[in-house]
């Protein structure tokens, strides 16, 4: 077998037939010194089908070609992913250690650049540093009162239906599944007023690695800038103040970088978590069955998808801190690692059968695992299995619209998304949703972008349209989290029957 680390896999500096823009024919399967490549048609195609190619070739540990023909190693195993996880002595989480950065064979202009780029956050550190920073993040985390979270989550989620259910039709990706993380994170972390669709658009743009990406990091930023300046003169009971006054001291800018990773982590991978979820709900008559019939409950659905369509499949995140071995290949000191999240899913040593149930199993990698494991897990579990409740119970009828075969996805290295799931059924009026609102319902002025999925055969450079200067404008006063509260003992009866029946 080729080595992934020869030099001669690695194609010179800009050559055509290797760059980020090549498409269609342009880009085959099969890259230099005969490795799969881990991008491209072949892979956004069918990337299960490239893991078990790779899997049947090289065992649970495959040499593979990134972005650029930049050579890794993809992490197939389940054990082999779980021990690299947990080891950061031998898998570091300091990309500066990556032997093709320090040479200049991978430059920042690499389109997953975005991801690889060290900053000075907890997720890029080990040791001492990480844990006082991680630290920071799941104490704050902590403090979060779940019950009153999942209040907003099924205020907000009868919202979303309240603008479609008299339609008959919508589409669950652009106006559900992308707009309830952001509603529900806002309210966490302490800026309902910044919810918008610009907001949501730039969330999911800044991760594509598009040519304005860099402009909606920006636009985050300085939205999250904002609020660290604010709860540091002002707290209050949200998730930015408990993170900015925390013992741990962090700075502004480390505060603010935080919160952006827990922002844009915690909205992708519940997107596209809502979004498997009713597609398995809609396409797979078992599922549904399970899910009506009482077999199964909304928490066991979301694991259930957090095994076969897992918001992340792979994230670009491990680099050898030493020369070890790994799944029976050799690792250099310098090489970076993939971990396999969707591939370990389906390792036929823990699950023989791709498509064997896995109720009750919590196994899974969906949320990466060891120090770096992902600390806010649960709550996106919450947004998912209360918002799809919600859904199913002003619009039980829901049927797809389209053939299955019709779906259209959008895949990366670290995600594939769904683009569309047009639904159908009977009209109904809107409800009353009580509670705080958000600039949305305050009928603030819209601003000029659209949030919208980008099409099959739009240019990447089409998928977020350009911001238009806008006025500054005052904030309205941010409205906190609601303190838990011990009702009566008729009302606390009544809920705990509702919690059994729902299964949270």
């Amino acid at each position: 077998m080729t080595s992934p680390f020869d030099p001669s896999p690695v194609p010179p500096p800009e050559c055509p037939a290797h760059t980020a823009g090549a498409t269609g024919s342009e880009i085959s399967e099969i890259g230099p010194g005969g490795l799969r490549r881990l991008y491209g048609p072949a892979h956004e195609k069918d990337p299960m089908g490239l893991y078990e190619k790779l899997r049947a070739e090289h065992g649970p540990v495959a040499p593979v070609l990134l972005n650029g023909d930049v050579p890794a190693w993809l992490v197939l195993g389940h054990s082999e992913n779980l021990h690299m996880t947990r080891t950061p002595s031998l898998y570091s989480r300091d990309s500066r250690r990556w032997r093709l950065l320090q040479d200049g064979t991978v430059t920042m202009n690499n389109p997953l650049a975005p991801i690889f780029a060290y900053q000075p956050i907890c997720v890029f550190k080990d040791g001492a540093d990480h844990e006082r920073q991680r630290g920071a993040v799941t104490d704050s985390i902590s403090r979060i009162d779940h019950r009153g979270v999942r209040r907003f989550i099924n205020r907000f989620s009868n919202r979303l239906v309240n603008d479609f259910c008299q339609d008959g039709r919508a589409d669950l990706v652009s106006q559900f599944a992308e707009h309830l993380p952001m509603m529900v994170m806002c309210q966490i972390i302490g800026m309902p007023e910044e919810y918008d669709e610009r907001l949501v658009q730039a969330a999911r743009d800044m991760i594509k690695g598009t040519e304005t990406a860099i402009a909606s990091n920006e636009y985050v930023m300085a939205a999250l800038t904002r609020l660290v300046v604010r709860r540091r003169a002002e707290p209050e009971e949200d998730f930015a103040s408990w993170l900015v006054h925390h013992p741990a001291g962090l700075t502004d800018d480390e505060a603010a970088q935080h919160l952006r990773l827990v922002l844009i982590a915690a909205y992708e991978t519940t997107a596209n978590l809502i979004a498997n979820v009713l597609r398995m709900m809609l396409t797979d008559p078992r599922f549904r069955a399970q899910l009506s019939g009482g077999h199964m409950t909304l928490p066991e659905a979301v694991e259930q998808t957090l095994w076969d369509e897992p918001p992340f499949t792979s994230i670009l995140g491990r680099w050898a801190a030493g020369d070890s071995e790994l799944g029976g290949q050799k690792i250099k000191a310098g090489d970076a690692l993939i971990i396999g999240i969707a591939p370990a899913n389906v390792d036929p040593v823990v699950r023989p059968e791709p498509t064997a149930s896995m109720q009750g199993n919590r196994s899974h990698l969906a949320f990466s695992g060891g120090p770096h494991e992902c600390p806010g897990q649960d709550i996106g579990r919450a947004i998912a299995d209360t918002g799809v409740d919600a859904l199913l119970m002003r619009l039980p009828d829901l049927q797809l619209s389209v053939e299955e075969s019709e779906l259209r996805w959008k895949g990366s290295l670290m995600t594939r998304h769904l683009i569309e799931l047009p639904v159908s059924f009977a009209s109904r009026p809107p409800q009353e949703v009580t509670g705080p609102t958000t600039p949305a319902q305050r009928g603030a002025p819209s601003r000029d972008w659209q949030v919208e999925t980008q099409r099959a055969d739009a240019p990447a450079s089409a998928a977020v349209p350009q911001p238009v200067p806008q006025a500054p404008q005052a904030a309205p006063p941010a409205v906190a989290i609601p303190a838990q509260r011990r009702g009566a003992a008729p009302v606390r009866a009544w809920r705990k029957l509702v919690t059994w029946w729902r299964g949270y």
